[in-house]
């Protein structure tokens, strides 16, 4: 998996660390990393910014910004033109997980543990987070069934 818990990523500040082109990177929605995406998608409040990302349902576009937003929060320096051409393993699956747990680590309850924040199903069912937000800690990603699966899954 491209996210890890360990090393040198602080769950309880938000913090995720993942393997981007070979390279560990720690990775943070700090308040102008989320100011930022509350420009790009045009979000009156992090309410409004937190349940657009709880529906699950983001664009290539926005994993983008996401992990752009998170990498440079983390101090990396990177451009959005440059995260778009980073590799991840797993692909398309593997940029999804690693901007999953950085919405989680940012929108869920307590040290980021979705169990302290009541995430996943428990999100759809009205459990919210700090922000009045349905909490998304825990978001399972799909697999799209249209995309070709590489052998031993990705």
């Amino acid at each position: 998996m491209a996210a890890r818990f360990g090393g040198r990523a602080n769950r309880r500040r938000g913090e995720v660390e993942a393997e981007i082109d070979g390279e560990r990177r720690i990775l943070c929605l700090t308040l102008g990393a989320l100011a930022e995406l509350e420009t790009a998608f045009c979000a009156d409040d992090l309410s409004g910014l937190a349940a657009r990302f709880a529906d699950g349902r983001l664009k290539a576009a926005d994993l983008i910004r996401i992990l752009g937003a998170g990498l440079r929060g983390g101090g990396n320096v990177f451009s959005d033109e440059e995260v778009a051409a980073v590799s991840i393993d797993g692909g398309v699956l593997g940029f999804a997980t690693v901007v999953g747990e950085l919405l989680a680590a940012t929108f869920s309850g307590p040290g980021g543990d979705a169990a302290a924040g009541g995430g996943g199903a428990a999100g759809a069912a009205g459990v919210k987070n700090a922000f009045g937000a349905p909490d998304i800690a825990g978001t399972a990603v799909a697999a799209d069934p249209l995309m070709p699966q590489r052998a031993g899954g990705m």
